[in-house]
């Protein structure tokens, strides 16, 4: 009866400094870019912060980068807890597969990017893509802050609960159907000019990736 109370312990240690660690750069966003983090945390029903900040600084900001960490860590955290909740492999604390995980998440957005900031270079519309990632990124950073609770409530206050893990997901589709929406209302001549292309990003961009991930929770 002690392994799985020991395993559990193991897991929730390793877990706490993660959580802990990505709470850091939440603070830190909060408390030097207090004005900003207002803004942002009612990004899915207001677009002042869209409007606000998308002319300037972009994505060399230290708001952007602290709030990309925090999803990063936590997004990585998340799906390493729904595929063992999933696959029903709740006893496993060893988080040999967790920074696996994170450097191929993290890897895919840098190299993603650097792809679609190319591709305004060679297209001549690196402002506009520039505004296209922004958007599309700042949805994806406060789809961390959902992330982040559901990795608390599945490492402490609901553990194996396959309802919390299909909520948070509902939950950032949502979010991050919202963020698509408001970039194609506000760049649709622009995404009408290179309807094909515009195909050919979304099918291997961003609808791929979460096949990917959906395919791997299902292992």
């Amino acid at each position: 009866m002690m392994d799985p109370i020991l395993r559990t312990a193991g897991t929730a240690d390793w877990i706490t400094i993660i959580l802990i660690s990505s709470i850091v750069f939440l603070v830190l966003a909060k408390s030097l870019f207090y004005s900003r983090f207002l803004n942002f945390i009612i990004l899915p029903f207001n677009n002042k912060y869209i409007f606000m900040y998308n002319k300037k600084e972009k994505l060399m900001n230290w708001f952007h980068i602290f709030f990309t960490i925090f999803q990063v860590i936590n997004f990585s955290l998340f799906v390493f807890l729904a595929r063992q909740i999933l696959r029903g492999d709740t006893n496993d604390a060893y988080p040999f597969m967790y920074p696996i995980i994170l450097a191929c998440i993290l890897g895919f957005i840098v190299v993603k990017i650097i792809l679609q900031m190319s591709n305004g270079f060679i297209f001549g519309s690196g402002k506009t893509i520039s505004e296209l990632i922004f958007k599309k990124l700042s949805y994806l950073n406060y789809s961390g802050i959902i992330m982040f609770l559901a990795n608390v409530m599945l490492a402490y206050v609901a553990q194996g609960s396959e309802i919390v893990v299909y909520v948070a997901i509902l939950l950032v589709l949502l979010i991050n159907v919202i963020g698509w929406v408001t970039v194609l209302r506000n760049h649709q001549k622009f995404i009408t000019s290179y309807f094909f292309y515009f195909i050919l990003y979304l099918c291997a961009l961003e609808i791929s990736p979460f096949v990917i991930i959906g395919s791997y929770l299902k292992q």
